[in-house]
Protein backbone atom coordinates (compact mmCIF):
# COMPACT_ATOMS: atom_id res chain seq x y z
CA UNK A 1 0.00 0.00 0.00
CA UNK A 2 1.31 3.44 -0.92
CA UNK A 3 -0.37 5.75 1.58
CA UNK A 4 -2.15 5.58 4.91
CA UNK A 5 -4.05 8.76 5.80
CA UNK A 6 -4.59 9.13 9.56
CA UNK A 7 -7.25 11.64 10.61
CA UNK A 8 -8.00 12.29 14.31
CA UNK A 9 -11.30 14.07 14.88
CA UNK A 10 -13.70 15.37 17.49
CA UNK A 11 -17.24 16.43 16.53
CA UNK A 12 -16.61 16.99 12.83
CA UNK A 13 -19.72 15.34 11.35
CA UNK A 14 -20.31 18.10 8.80
CA UNK A 15 -16.87 17.96 7.20
CA UNK A 16 -16.16 14.22 7.07
CA UNK A 17 -17.95 13.27 3.84
CA UNK A 18 -16.51 16.24 1.95
CA UNK A 19 -13.04 15.47 3.27
CA UNK A 20 -13.38 11.79 2.33
CA UNK A 21 -14.50 12.60 -1.20
CA UNK A 22 -11.65 15.06 -1.61
CA UNK A 23 -9.02 12.57 -0.42
CA UNK A 24 -10.46 9.73 -2.51
CA UNK A 25 -10.42 11.93 -5.60
CA UNK A 26 -6.78 12.83 -5.08
CA UNK A 27 -5.81 9.19 -4.51
CA UNK A 28 -7.64 7.95 -7.60
CA UNK A 29 -6.31 10.66 -9.89
CA UNK A 30 -2.74 9.83 -8.81
CA UNK A 31 -3.30 6.03 -8.87
CA UNK A 32 -2.27 5.57 -5.24
CA UNK A 33 -3.23 2.49 -3.26
CA UNK A 34 -4.44 3.88 0.04
CA UNK A 35 -6.41 3.63 3.25
CA UNK A 36 -8.12 6.35 5.28
CA UNK A 37 -8.14 5.77 9.05
CA UNK A 38 -10.52 8.02 10.98
CA UNK A 39 -9.99 8.12 14.75
CA UNK A 40 -13.10 9.36 16.54
CA UNK A 41 -11.78 10.83 19.77
CA UNK A 42 -15.00 10.58 21.78
CA UNK A 43 -17.28 12.67 19.55
CA UNK A 44 -20.72 13.48 20.90
CA UNK A 45 -22.27 14.23 17.51
CA UNK A 46 -22.92 11.87 14.58
CA UNK A 47 -19.29 11.67 13.43
CA UNK A 48 -19.08 7.91 14.02
CA UNK A 49 -22.26 7.25 12.03
CA UNK A 50 -20.81 9.24 9.13
CA UNK A 51 -17.58 7.20 9.31
CA UNK A 52 -19.61 3.98 9.37
CA UNK A 53 -21.55 5.03 6.27
CA UNK A 54 -18.36 6.01 4.44
CA UNK A 55 -16.76 2.67 5.29
CA UNK A 56 -19.79 0.81 3.94
CA UNK A 57 -19.42 2.61 0.61
CA UNK A 58 -15.60 2.60 0.39
CA UNK A 59 -13.48 -0.37 1.48
CA UNK A 60 -10.50 1.96 1.88
CA UNK A 61 -12.12 3.68 4.86
CA UNK A 62 -11.36 2.35 8.35
CA UNK A 63 -12.26 3.73 11.75
CA UNK A 64 -11.35 3.67 15.42
CA UNK A 65 -13.73 4.97 18.05
CA UNK A 66 -12.62 5.92 21.57
CA UNK A 67 -14.91 5.47 24.56
CA UNK A 68 -14.24 9.08 25.55
CA UNK A 69 -12.08 12.02 24.58
CA UNK A 70 -8.46 10.98 25.22
CA UNK A 71 -6.73 13.67 23.17
CA UNK A 72 -5.09 14.09 19.80
CA UNK A 73 -1.83 12.40 20.78
CA UNK A 74 -3.57 9.20 21.81
CA UNK A 75 -5.70 9.30 18.65
CA UNK A 76 -2.61 9.60 16.46
CA UNK A 77 -0.85 6.82 18.34
CA UNK A 78 -3.82 4.49 17.85
CA UNK A 79 -3.92 5.34 14.16
CA UNK A 80 -0.18 4.84 13.71
CA UNK A 81 -0.42 1.33 15.15
CA UNK A 82 -2.95 0.34 12.48
CA UNK A 83 -1.29 1.85 9.39
CA UNK A 84 -0.18 -0.36 6.51
CA UNK A 85 1.07 2.18 3.98
CA UNK A 86 4.68 2.88 3.06
CA UNK A 87 3.99 6.58 3.69
CA UNK A 88 1.73 7.86 6.46
CA UNK A 89 -0.05 11.19 6.05
CA UNK A 90 -1.69 12.93 8.99
CA UNK A 91 -4.20 15.72 8.59
CA UNK A 92 -6.97 17.42 10.53
CA UNK A 93 -10.64 16.72 9.82
CA UNK A 94 -11.82 20.33 9.67
CA UNK A 95 -11.00 20.86 5.95
CA UNK A 96 -8.32 23.40 6.80
CA UNK A 97 -5.67 20.97 5.46
CA UNK A 98 -5.80 20.40 1.71
CA UNK A 99 -5.53 16.80 0.42
CA UNK A 100 -4.12 18.29 -2.79
CA UNK A 101 -0.80 18.51 -0.91
CA UNK A 102 -0.59 14.71 -0.48
CA UNK A 103 1.16 13.83 -3.81
CA UNK A 104 3.96 16.35 -3.21
CA UNK A 105 4.43 15.19 0.39
CA UNK A 106 4.51 11.56 -0.78
CA UNK A 107 7.12 12.43 -3.39
CA UNK A 108 9.35 14.12 -0.79
CA UNK A 109 9.30 10.97 1.35
CA UNK A 110 9.72 8.40 -1.44
CA UNK A 111 11.96 10.21 -3.93
CA UNK A 112 13.76 12.84 -1.85
CA UNK A 113 14.48 10.47 1.02
CA UNK A 114 13.01 12.47 3.91
CA UNK A 115 11.99 10.60 7.05
CA UNK A 116 9.40 13.22 7.91
CA UNK A 117 7.99 16.23 6.09
CA UNK A 118 6.02 18.82 8.06
CA UNK A 119 3.60 21.27 6.53
CA UNK A 120 4.12 25.00 7.00
CA UNK A 121 0.99 27.11 6.94
CA UNK A 122 2.82 30.24 5.89
CA UNK A 123 -0.40 32.13 5.22
CA UNK A 124 -3.02 31.45 7.86
CA UNK A 125 -6.71 32.28 8.14
CA UNK A 126 -6.76 32.34 11.94
CA UNK A 127 -7.09 35.18 14.41
CA UNK A 128 -3.85 37.16 14.62
CA UNK A 129 -4.08 37.76 18.37
CA UNK A 130 -5.47 34.46 19.62
CA UNK A 131 -3.57 32.07 17.33
CA UNK A 132 -1.02 33.59 14.95
CA UNK A 133 1.15 35.56 17.38
CA UNK A 134 1.17 32.90 20.14
CA UNK A 135 1.91 30.28 17.47
CA UNK A 136 4.92 32.21 16.19
CA UNK A 137 6.26 32.59 19.73
CA UNK A 138 5.68 28.91 20.45
CA UNK A 139 7.41 27.79 17.23
CA UNK A 140 10.39 30.07 17.89
CA UNK A 141 10.83 28.58 21.37
CA UNK A 142 10.47 25.05 19.99
CA UNK A 143 13.13 25.66 17.34
CA UNK A 144 15.60 27.10 19.84
CA UNK A 145 15.01 24.35 22.40
CA UNK A 146 14.84 21.28 20.17
CA UNK A 147 17.26 22.17 17.37
CA UNK A 148 14.66 21.10 14.77
CA UNK A 149 14.37 23.92 12.25
CA UNK A 150 10.66 23.97 11.45
CA UNK A 151 8.42 27.01 11.14
CA UNK A 152 5.18 25.25 12.11
CA UNK A 153 5.53 22.39 14.59
CA UNK A 154 1.80 22.17 15.22
CA UNK A 155 0.68 21.82 11.60
CA UNK A 156 -1.54 18.74 11.39
CA UNK A 157 -0.53 18.01 7.81
CA UNK A 158 2.61 15.85 7.89
CA UNK A 159 4.08 12.92 5.99
CA UNK A 160 6.17 10.12 7.50
CA UNK A 161 8.00 7.02 6.48
CA UNK A 162 6.16 4.04 7.93
CA UNK A 163 9.23 3.20 10.05
CA UNK A 164 8.99 6.55 11.81
CA UNK A 165 5.45 6.16 13.13
CA UNK A 166 6.14 2.57 14.19
CA UNK A 167 9.12 3.60 16.33
CA UNK A 168 7.88 6.65 18.22
CA UNK A 169 5.56 6.78 21.22
CA UNK A 170 3.12 9.70 21.05
CA UNK A 171 1.45 10.27 24.42
CA UNK A 172 0.26 13.04 26.69
CA UNK A 173 0.03 16.07 24.41
CA UNK A 174 3.27 15.37 22.56
CA UNK A 175 1.69 15.42 19.08
CA UNK A 176 3.08 18.95 18.75
CA UNK A 177 6.59 17.54 19.04
CA UNK A 178 6.45 14.49 16.77
CA UNK A 179 9.36 15.92 14.70
CA UNK A 180 11.43 16.13 17.90
CA UNK A 181 10.42 12.60 18.94
CA UNK A 182 11.41 11.40 15.47
CA UNK A 183 14.77 13.11 15.68
CA UNK A 184 15.41 11.56 19.09
CA UNK A 185 14.58 8.13 17.64
CA UNK A 186 17.24 8.59 14.95
CA UNK A 187 15.07 9.81 12.06
CA UNK A 188 16.91 13.07 11.56
CA UNK A 189 16.17 13.89 7.90
CA UNK A 190 13.24 16.21 8.50
CA UNK A 191 11.90 18.49 5.78
CA UNK A 192 9.29 21.18 5.48
CA UNK A 193 6.84 22.18 2.78
CA UNK A 194 4.70 25.29 2.48
CA UNK A 195 1.09 24.11 2.37
CA UNK A 196 -2.21 25.81 1.75
CA UNK A 197 -4.23 26.71 4.81
CA UNK A 198 -7.96 27.10 4.38
CA UNK A 199 -10.51 28.91 6.49
CA UNK A 200 -12.66 26.67 8.68
CA UNK A 201 -15.85 25.80 6.83
CA UNK A 202 -17.84 23.96 9.51
CA UNK A 203 -17.99 23.98 13.29
CA UNK A 204 -15.67 25.77 15.69
CA UNK A 205 -12.06 25.32 16.69
CA UNK A 206 -11.34 22.86 19.51
CA UNK A 207 -8.29 24.76 20.74
CA UNK A 208 -8.16 27.71 23.11
CA UNK A 209 -5.43 29.88 24.54
CA UNK A 210 -4.69 27.28 27.24
CA UNK A 211 -3.17 24.99 24.59
CA UNK A 212 -0.19 27.36 24.29
CA UNK A 213 0.49 27.18 28.03
CA UNK A 214 0.29 23.39 27.81
CA UNK A 215 2.50 23.52 24.74
CA UNK A 216 5.26 25.39 26.54
CA UNK A 217 5.08 23.01 29.51
CA UNK A 218 5.33 20.07 27.12
CA UNK A 219 8.28 21.81 25.47
CA UNK A 220 10.13 21.77 28.80
CA UNK A 221 9.29 18.09 29.15
CA UNK A 222 10.53 17.18 25.68
CA UNK A 223 13.70 19.24 26.23
CA UNK A 224 14.42 17.38 29.44
CA UNK A 225 13.69 13.97 27.90
CA UNK A 226 15.83 14.79 24.87
CA UNK A 227 18.80 15.95 26.93
CA UNK A 228 18.63 13.83 30.06
CA UNK A 229 16.01 11.12 29.51
CA UNK A 230 18.68 8.42 29.23
CA UNK A 231 21.02 9.87 31.87
CA UNK A 232 19.04 11.60 34.66
CA UNK A 233 22.04 11.49 37.00
CA UNK A 234 23.89 13.89 34.71
CA UNK A 235 21.36 16.60 35.59
CA UNK A 236 20.16 15.77 39.08
CA UNK A 237 23.53 14.48 40.24
CA UNK A 238 25.31 17.62 39.01
CA UNK A 239 22.75 19.90 40.68
CA UNK A 240 22.96 17.86 43.86
CA UNK A 241 26.75 18.05 44.00
CA UNK A 242 26.73 21.81 43.38
CA UNK A 243 24.11 22.43 46.08
CA UNK A 244 25.90 20.17 48.55
CA UNK A 245 29.25 21.90 47.92
CA UNK A 246 27.63 25.30 48.53
CA UNK A 247 26.11 24.08 51.80
CA UNK A 248 29.33 22.40 52.88
CA UNK A 249 31.26 25.58 52.10
CA UNK A 250 28.99 27.63 54.35
CA UNK A 251 29.26 25.00 57.09
CA UNK A 252 33.05 25.01 56.87
CA UNK A 253 33.12 28.80 57.04
CA UNK A 254 30.85 28.82 60.11
CA UNK A 255 32.97 26.19 61.85
CA UNK A 256 36.27 27.99 61.23
CA UNK A 257 34.77 31.35 62.18
CA UNK A 258 33.35 29.99 65.45
CA UNK A 259 36.45 28.02 66.49
CA UNK A 260 39.24 30.37 65.47
CA UNK A 261 38.12 33.79 64.27
CA UNK A 262 35.25 34.77 66.56
CA UNK A 263 34.85 32.17 69.34
CA UNK A 264 32.89 34.55 71.57
CA UNK A 265 30.38 35.57 68.94
CA UNK A 266 26.82 34.41 68.25
CA UNK A 267 25.87 30.79 68.29
CA UNK A 268 26.06 29.11 64.90
CA UNK A 269 22.31 28.42 64.99
CA UNK A 270 21.65 32.14 65.34
CA UNK A 271 23.36 32.97 62.06
CA UNK A 272 21.49 32.95 58.70
CA UNK A 273 24.42 31.17 57.02
CA UNK A 274 23.63 28.09 59.13
CA UNK A 275 20.16 27.76 57.59
CA UNK A 276 21.52 28.39 54.10
CA UNK A 277 24.06 25.62 54.63
CA UNK A 278 21.46 23.24 56.06
CA UNK A 279 18.91 23.89 53.31
CA UNK A 280 21.35 23.60 50.41
CA UNK A 281 22.87 20.37 51.71
CA UNK A 282 19.41 18.81 52.16
CA UNK A 283 18.31 19.93 48.68
CA UNK A 284 21.59 18.74 47.21
CA UNK A 285 21.15 15.32 48.78
CA UNK A 286 17.58 15.11 47.45
CA UNK A 287 18.70 16.02 43.93
CA UNK A 288 21.40 13.38 44.05
CA UNK A 289 19.00 10.72 45.32
CA UNK A 290 16.46 11.68 42.61
CA UNK A 291 19.12 11.19 39.94
CA UNK A 292 20.20 7.89 41.46
CA UNK A 293 16.61 6.60 41.59
CA UNK A 294 16.06 7.76 38.02
CA UNK A 295 19.05 5.72 36.88
CA UNK A 296 17.75 2.64 38.73
CA UNK A 297 14.28 2.99 37.18
CA UNK A 298 15.80 3.47 33.73
CA UNK A 299 17.90 0.33 34.00
CA UNK A 300 15.21 -1.90 35.49
CA UNK A 301 12.44 -0.81 33.13
CA UNK A 302 11.20 -3.85 31.27
CA UNK A 303 9.56 -4.20 27.88
CA UNK A 304 10.35 -0.68 26.68
CA UNK A 305 12.53 -0.39 23.60
CA UNK A 306 15.01 2.48 23.85
CA UNK A 307 16.64 2.19 20.45
CA UNK A 308 15.75 2.19 16.76
CA UNK A 309 16.99 -0.49 14.36
CA UNK A 310 17.91 0.85 10.95
CA UNK A 311 18.43 -2.51 9.26
CA UNK A 312 18.96 -6.19 9.97
CA UNK A 313 20.51 -9.18 8.24
CA UNK A 314 19.05 -12.69 8.14
CA UNK A 315 16.77 -12.06 11.14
Amino acid sequence: MNISVVIPLLNEQDSLKELHDWIAGVMQSNHFSYEIIFIDDGSTDDSWHVITDLSAKNDHVKGIRFLKNFGKSQALHAGFEKTSGDVVITMDADLQDSPEEIPALYDMIVNDGFDLVSGWKKKRYDSVISKNLPSKLFNWAARRTSGVKLHDFNCGLKAYKSEVVKNIDVNGEMHRYIPVLSKNAGFAKIGEKVVQHQARKYGVTKFGMNRFLHGFLDLITIWFISRFGKRPMHLFGALGVIMFIIGFGFSLYLGIDKLYLNPGGRLITQRPQFYIALTTMIIGTQFFVAGFLGEIVLRTKQGKKRYTIKDNLNL
